[in-house]
């Protein structure tokens, strides 16, 4: 494989330019953003090992929609795929109360998960390259389900985690089909919603695990 090879997947790149992306490259910043807020509000050490992979994410982001390459495309995945692991593990043993071991457990389902997902949603496609982030929010909605019996607050916060990222799923869907009647698509509203949605995501699971430290306190 050509890992220098050009990658064209949004509107608003026209040429091979670095900079032929600067709303897509500049609303990266919004990672950042969230990275560093999120690092100050939650001194909690998953919080804060959350809030790192966050910046990560904005900077492999930035990467790929300046260089725009293979091996660019392969530093925006990783961190975002990063960021779902931990998360599954924190909500495994900090949610759902479940041993470290069987935390990764879980943590190792989620290949398989993804791996009958993904085709299922690419079947409909209008998704696009979205079917791969499709079964996010689903799984999200799973956990608050199991959730809301046991932690209300916490359930309720998954679920607007998911509804945020639905929501910022349907710019980044819709990039390709409006880009004659919006230049410079909507690819960057993906980066806006989703820095906010995953910020949202640490402050749940901070909020959850300081409320019960003062429960038990």
């Amino acid at each position: 494989m050509d890992w220098r090879a050009g990658v064209d997947a949004y509107c608003e790149r026209t040429s091979p330019e670095f900079w032929a992306e600067p709303v897509n490259a500049v609303t990266n910043a919004a990672f950042l953003a969230a990275a560093i807020l999120m690092w100050r509000r939650a001194p909690l050490p998953m919080a804060r090992a959350l809030s790192a992979v966050l910046g990560v994410i904005g900077v492999g982001s930035f990467l790929f929609h300046t260089f725009a390459e293979r091996w660019a495309g392969l530093a925006d995945v990783l961190p975002i795929l990063a960021f779902i692991l931990l998360y599954i593990f924190a909500a495994n043993r900090d949610f759902l109360g479940l041993s470290p071991v069987r935390s990764f457990l879980g943590v190792l389902a989620f290949f398989p998960y993804a791996a009958l997902a993904v085709p299922l949603f690419a079947r409909l496609g209008f998704l696009g390259s979205s079917a791969g982030y499709a079964p996010i929010p689903v799984l999200i909605l799973v956990y608050a389900a199991f959730l809301r019996p046991r932690a209300r607050e916490a359930a309720r916060g998954m679920a607007m985690g998911a509804l945020l990222l639905i929501v910022s799923l349907t710019f980044r869907t819709l990039d390709g089909p409006l880009c004659a009647t919006v230049p410079m698509g909507t690819h960057f509203m993906w980066h806006i919603l989703n820095a906010v949605m995953l910020a949202w995501m640490i402050e749940t699971y901070s909020r959850h695990m300081l409320a019960g430290r003062r429960h038990s306190a």
